[in-house]
């Protein structure tokens, strides 16, 4: 099934908000673990909602953040053709206008993050309000995205050395002035490789933020950034609060190369030359009884071991944040 609109997520997102569970957001560069993921998804019958972070597209792109745009949303569409779960497009961590304006253009995401949250609370307001107003003046089914508060830790290019909790009350103003269909709120999690037992989360904060937009008559859906390193009874408790969207990355990152890393070392005398044979990779062994063995090297075998495993990955984290067998489309 094709990727869908921004109507269609929220959809999802209202689903989750109703039955406590969390969509596990799936940041991607390049097609094994958009497959991957794509596979894990329909195994245990979960909604999939995929990332493109500027950098993710520049790669993609060999430089050019709109050509990887172009590529990879064309691939998603093609790819999820095979499958009968929902699949969905965010631009994750958005900052350049210019390039928020040519995927409103586009029209490829079925939602769009705009991350201003580095700059003042009003500026932060008066930015994401733009990106709402430019895609209502374009007509498209796009979700907008916002965060307010601060995570420690590298996420593409946005660096923050620490933590900055979101208040409970500036999130109503927030939302209200806006107009965003979501809110990323810091709670203590942490871009990057992060262990959760040594995080500072707060979950009263989410429950707090939740309480606080409910009063105000705003049901809107909370969104946890930096998840890859919390254990799963500190997610679950966050999925109490009104958190249903859950991002992912940094995890995927590292099972890709672990998976890599692992055949070929298990592997590394049929790829690298013994103590004695020149390491002759600009003649190919022409001049050594040694060669490589290809049923290691080709890429298609390590790239299927990395979709099983992503594949794996996901289902692990659909079942723990709820979204198996939750499906809308199937």
């Amino acid at each position: 099934m094709s990727f869908h609109s921004g109507t269609e997520l929220g959809a999802v997102y209202d689903e989750a908000l109703e039955e406590g569970f969390g969509l596990v957001a799936s940041n991607i560069a390049e097609p094994n673990v958009m497959m991957g993921l794509m596979e894990g998804a329909s195994q245990v019958n979960s909604d999939l909602l995929l990332q493109l972070s500027s950098g993710a597209c520049s790669f993609a792109g060999n430089g050019d953040p709109v050509a990887g745009l172009k590529a990879m949303g064309e691939y998603i569409e093609v790819i999820a053709e095979q499958y009968d779960v929902g699949v969905f497009l965010n631009m994750d961590h958005q900052t350049d206008m210019e390039f928020i304006e040519k995927q409103v253009e586009l029209d490829i995401p079925s939602s769009i993050m705009i991350d201003a949250s580095h700059e003042p609370f009003e500026e932060n307001i008066e930015t994401s309000r733009q990106v709402v107003e430019m895609i209502n003046s374009a007509g498209h089914d796009i979700l907008v995205e916002a965060e307010l508060g601060r995570i420690k830790g590298v996420e593409d290019e946005i660096v923050s050395e620490k933590a900055f909790y979101t208040d409970p009350e500036e999130a109503v103003e927030f939302v209200d002035q806006t107009g965003c269909d979501l809110l990323a709120i810091s709670v203590g999690t942490q871009h990057g490789v992060a262990k959760g037992q040594d995080l500072e989360l707060r979950p009263d904060i989410a429950r707090d933020i939740r309480q606080e937009l409910r009063d105000h008559g705003l049901d809107t859906p909370l969104v946890l950034h930096g998840s890859s390193g919390i254990l799963p009874e500190q997610l679950q408790q966050l999925l109490q609060h009104g958190i249903c969207k859950v991002n992912k990355d940094t995890r995927y990152q590292y099972e890709y190369t672990r998976t890599a890393f692992d055949l070929y070392r298990e592997h590394t005398d049929e790829l690298v030359p013994p103590e004695g044979v020149e390491d002759d990779r600009d003649g190919f062994y022409n001049a050594s009884d040694w060669s490589p063995n290809k049923d290691h090297f080709d890429p298609r075998v390590s790239g299927r071991l990395i979709r099983e495993r992503i594949a794996e990955v996901y289902a692990d984290l659909a079942e723990i944040s709820g979204s198996a067998g939750e499906s809308r489309f199937t």
